[in-house]
């Protein structure tokens, strides 16, 4: 609902060359209480005019030297991307109503004046202005809403992650670390290959939830210092598919990817790897960036039946391979780009450490 108020004290901007009918329309708005009423008799004004004041109605003659009404609606669609322009054309022409129409005006007024049809048509178009300009703000609001409520369940999706990946600390004291590093390196890697800010947001916290599984996996097993028998392997390998399930069918994009990882994180280019021995592309894209970085950071870390291997180990174990770990267990194009930044990899290893 739009009030007399309102209304009575919308913006209006008078565009006639002729003096005469600037005073007379000044006068039938002013005598009928309208408050903020302006006008050019200079067409060429009106672009950077209503570009400045954003005007609720402007009352245009159609002709005008330099710059006809015509080529002021045109110009005027430039700044109403929306293609909504407040114009009551004024004309004695008949033949030019439809054209003014078509172009853009919302609806005309014929010379000479009626007082009461010009007051009417003038009432009646800042109507559904002023309505479609709240509807518009709303609309805005509206969106601000969404994008705030939004930002309220990324941050709740954030915090559960958080807790989850947090848990496994109690089962490892260097997961804590290691699960905030692999968020940089699965960030950084994502963003060489070119991937959108939603993707790399959302490896950033779904990739720390990898191992999230090895939580079912009993201490004896995941702590055992030495090598583990078929049998015990074989649980140990079932951490992809516990993960998977603990993650699963959440509307959380950061646990859709994080289940995804996990479950595929250990399968490998070309073929060997585990669960599903998936090939190839066949493996999700968040799981082959996630096996590279993985595979350095435990490389670089130490682990009940290894120590830490630096940098340049590490990257030639994974260049060249060692037996356990083979250049074609990867895609061929992360690990090309791996390689190319792998300075970028050293240095988020190197700031993420416990230096005590």
């Amino acid at each position: 609902m739009t009030t007399l108020y309102e209304i009575q004290n919308a913006k209006i901007l008078i565009v006639d060359d002729q003096e005469a009918n600037v005073k007379l329309l000044e006068h039938i708005l002013s005598s009928s209480g309208y408050t903020t009423v302006t006008s050019t008799m200079d067409s060429r004004q009106v672009f950077d005019l209503y570009r400045q004041y954003r005007y609720d109605l402007i009352i245009l003659d159609l002709n005008m030297p330099y710059l006809d009404g015509f080529g002021v609606m045109e110009s005027l669609k430039s700044i109403e991307k929306e293609g909504y322009l407040p114009v009551l054309v004024i004309t004695a022409e008949p033949e030019k109503k439809l054209r003014a129409l078509e172009i853009g005006a919302r609806d005309f007024v014929s010379k000479p004046f009626d007082h009461i049809e010009v007051l009417t048509r003038i009432r009646n178009m800042l109507e559904v202005r002023l309505l479609h300009k709240k509807l518009h703000s709303y609309n805005d609001i509206l969106e601000q809403l969404v994008q705030q409520r939004t930002a309220d369940l990324r941050n709740s999706y954030r915090e559960a992650i958080f807790t989850l990946t947090n848990a496994a600390e109690h089962k490892d004291e260097d997961t804590g670390l290691h699960i905030q590093r692999i968020g940089f390196y699965c960030q950084e890697l994502a963003e060489l290959l070119g991937m959108g800010s939603k993707f790399c947001d959302e490896i950033y916290y779904a990739s720390p939830m990898h191992d999230i599984g090895k939580m079912a996996i009993p201490d004896h097993i995941l702590l055992k210092p030495c090598g583990l028998t078929p049998e015990e392997w074989d649980i140990m390998k079932t951490h992809t598919s516990l993960g998977a399930e603990i993650l699963a069918d959440k509307k959380s994009p950061y646990l859709q990817m994080g289940a995804e990882i996990a479950l595929n994180h250990h399968e490998c280019w070309n073929g060997s790897g585990y669960p599903n021995k998936l090939k190839g592309e066949a493996i999700p894209l968040p799981a082959r960036i996630m096996t590279i970085c993985d595979v350095y950071d435990a490389l670089r870390s130490r682990r009940p039946y290894k120590p830490a291997f630096d940098h340049e180990r590490a990257m030639n174990i994974i260049i060249k391979g060692d037996g356990r770990t083979q250049p074609d267990h990867f895609d061929p194009l992360i690990l090309n780009i791996f390689t190319q930044h792998q300075e970028s990899f050293r240095e988020i290893y190197q700031n993420n450490i416990d230096h005590h």
